[in-house]
């Protein structure tokens, strides 16, 4: 079978030339005699992968010397609990902006450790917007204040981050970082899930200024402390060595296309041939709000939920697979990351046009 056209949120579709690199060194890597998946951590050979990985990774983020990038496990759904458990020690004290499920989850695990105020929230219309914010509702002596840039499963996106003065910005990137820049010195932490712009699923990009490490709450376990981790350069345990490896491969692909704002530029024109045929649509419409929409994920909707299914029934049959929306909201939601071609955005719009001549 030909591959297929993958709009999977996540774990999803990778640069062709990144799989067939990883192939070609699966069994030999470097003339190793050996695949990386079998390599020491602690051997010249894998800390050469990890020093360039961490290398491609900060020069592709622009991430200033004050700040430590860590490779770790977990998955995003770790640092709901790492970043109070390490930053909430001051006052005990934090915000939240809650935009959808992933700020939820966060909000509630954060609540465990201190004091959480969340200061807007769009739970009102099923996270299909994303709330203005009143900086007078801002707590001034927060520990820190607590954002998801995107929201997959929605389909909104935050335009513009919010000042937050003194108090340290905290953003969850899972789902566009290295899509578009960021500028990492607005942030005192950042940190992302590999599975949508960066890898496979398997490891977390931290991105923490030093100013914030060793303040961590007394009782915080050691695999949760990040200064254990900065101190070891990711070697504090046995860390995700294959995924950092295809991490690697996916920095250097993304070098290749020209950074990430070469990279955005095409990410921008992607959703904008999307959005642009659902907006003219007769049959089909999007379900976020217009103006904080999504550049990585557009869910959409037909005129009912049996022609939903009907267009997710052939579309997979066509080759187009993974459009069904998050269990949560329904519908469909085509996720164009960084490794989906303007080429395969234009094709699912061609089928769209299709069905829709045979449904209205």
């Amino acid at each position: 079978m030909e591959r297929v056209y993958n709009f999977s949120a996540g774990p999803c579709a990778l640069p062709e030339p990144v799989l067939l690199k990883a192939q070609k060194e699966l069994l030999n890597y470097n003339n190793t005699g050996m695949s990386v998946m079998e390599m020491s951590h602690r051997s010249k050979d894998y800390m050469a992968i990890i020093e360039s990985t961490e290398q491609l990774f900060r020069e592709l983020m622009q991430v200033p010397d004050n700040y430590k990038v860590l490779f770790l496990q977990g998955g995003a759904s770790s640092q709901f609990a790492m970043v109070p458990l390490n930053l909430m020690s001051r006052n005990k004290k934090a915000d939240y902006v809650n935009t959808g499920v992933w700020s939820d989850k966060a909000i509630k695990e954060a609540s465990r450790y201190g004091s959480v105020k969340v200061v807007a929230s769009s739970k009102d219309q099923t996270f299909n917007y994303i709330p203005k914010l009143d900086p007078a509702s801002f707590t001034p002596d927060a520990d820190y204040f607590h954002i998801t840039t995107n929201n997959t499963i929605y389909g909104t996106r935050f335009n513009e981050l919010p000042d937050t003065g003194s108090v340290t910005l905290v953003g969850d990137m899972s789902s566009d970082i290295l899509s578009k820049y960021y500028d990492v010195r607005k942030f005192g932490l950042i940190y992302a899930g590999a599975q949508k712009n960066m890898g496979a699923a398997g490891v977390c990009v931290v991105v923490v200024r030093e100013d914030l490490l060793g303040n961590a709450l007394e009782f915080t376990p050691s695999m949760m402390n990040y200064k254990n981790h900065a101190d070891n350069g990711s070697m504090f345990n046995t860390p995700p060595t294959y995924g950092i490896y295809i991490c690697k491969l996916v920095y250097e692909w993304l070098k290749e296309q020209g950074g990430v704002d070469a990279i955005a530029a095409i990410n921008i024109e992607k959703a904008r041939v999307l959005y642009e045929f659902i907006d003219n649509s007769s049959l089909f419409s999007g379900t976020a709000a217009t103006e904080d929409r999504s550049i990585m994920n557009v869910p959409f909707i037909t005129k009912d939920h049996a022609l939903d299914d009907q267009f997710l029934k052939d579309a997979a049959a066509s080759g187009f697979v993974n459009l069904k929306g998050h269990r949560t909201t329904g519908g469909m939601r085509a996720s164009i990351y960084n490794a989906t071609s303007l080429e395969t955005v234009q094709k699912l719009v061609d089928f769209m046009k299709q069905f829709e001549q045979a449904h209205v």
